[in-house]
């Protein structure tokens, strides 16, 4: 077979491919955006409001041997990292949301909020 101007074999026909024809194309429908009221936002999370959480007061901590702590009597002083005054640390579960100072309610400890964790902080505890 000699190719259309004459020289040589003739190439064989390129067939040019389609793509078989499309379903029908539909624009996303999506629902407008509604904004979050205070009324609206306490409705959404009254579910979990009535959930315990443990909620611990740090006085301080220590890492000792087990042979200092079998050692451990009744009237023994454990020392602890933190100084005399400085603020206790608040936790909820494991992770500490705010700091406080001591104080006395009704012959019992209690804790004045003097610093809550900022949500900055939260986020790089959960790294750790």
């Amino acid at each position: 077979m000699a190719n259309e101007t004459g020289n040589g074999p003739a190439k064989p026909a390129i067939e040019k491919k389609t793509n078989p024809p499309a379903g029908e194309v539909k624009s996303a429908a999506f629902s407008p955006i509604q904004d979050n009221k205070t009324g609206e936002a306490m409705k959404n999370i009254d579910f979990i409001l009535d959930v315990p959480l443990k909620v611990s007061v740090v006085l301080g901590s220590v890492r000792m041997m087990i042979r200092d702590l079998l050692q451990l009597g009744q009237g023994s002083v454990v020392e602890l990292d933190k100084l005399a005054g400085e603020a206790m640390e608040v936790h909820i579960g494991d992770k500490l949301i705010a700091r406080g100072e001591v104080v006395v309610v009704n012959d019992k400890f209690g804790i004045r909020l003097t610093d809550i964790v900022s949500p900055t902080e939260r986020i790089k505890q959960l790294n750790k």
